[in-house]
């Protein structure tokens, strides 16, 4: 089990946002997504979630992330990055140059065969909600890659889309702030959120829910 991070000395928003959710809210929660074009696997912990998304795609295939907790703690990152079995864009995207080649880096991560990441919020209605400082993984997540992958651990299950607005800005900016200063030096912000209502292309948007708290 993956250790939930508390956020204040009471651990009050803790136990808003970052509790997994029980079995009928992930259920109804799942049929919502289904029903919105966007396939719904279920993982009882980490590591079964792992196996879950490799086996979703095909060995060589070209695959990017954007920088994000839940891969990490899942152990999908070092999988993608260091297996040799994919095609592994961040590494090669992190090796060039971003002044002499900016644009092949943009265009390169514009349009991944393969998009893995997370979001912030899913909505019971069946919404995703996935916040940003730069956009980087907005674009594929919305339109830009042939296959998107998310995994998201059931606390981050809620009720509609404002309170999962409420969630990005009273808790998970919080926790994403506070790594960002840690790992890089620098503020966090909420600049650009993307809401997913609806996936009309079949089989393009998987969300894999976790029963773990697991993310910001």
């Amino acid at each position: 089990m993956i250790k939930e991070v508390e956020v204040g000395p009471d651990g009050s928003l803790t136990r808003r946002w970052g509790i997994r959710a029980d079995d009928a809210r992930v259920k109804r929660t799942m049929a919502a997504l289904e029903t919105n074009g966007i396939t719904a696997l279920r993982a009882p912990d980490a590591t079964a979630a792992k196996r879950l998304v490799l086996d979703l795609i095909p060995e060589a295939s070209q695959v990017y992330h954007g920088a994000s907790q839940t891969l990490d703690l899942v152990g999908i990152t070092d999988e993608i990055d260091k297996s040799g079995r994919y095609a592994a864009l961040r590494p090669r995207i992190w090796s060039m140059d971003r002044e002499t080649e900016a644009n092949e880096i943009r265009r390169l991560g514009a349009a991944p065969d393969v998009m893995l990441g997370s979001v912030h919020a899913v909505t019971e209605t069946g919404s995703l909600l996935a916040a940003s400082m730069s956009g980087s993984q907005l674009g594929p997540y919305l339109n830009g890659a042939g296959r998107v992958i998310l995994v998201v651990g059931t606390q981050k299950i809620v009720r509609d889309i404002e309170e999962g607005l409420l969630r990005i800005n009273e808790y998970a900016y919080r926790l994403e702030d506070a790594r960002a200063q840690a790992a890089y030096g620098i503020r966090s912000a909420v600049n650009k959120v993307a809401v997913i209502n609806r996936e009309i292309t079949p089989g393009r948007i998987t969300v894999v829910l976790v029963d773990e708290a697991i993310g910001f």
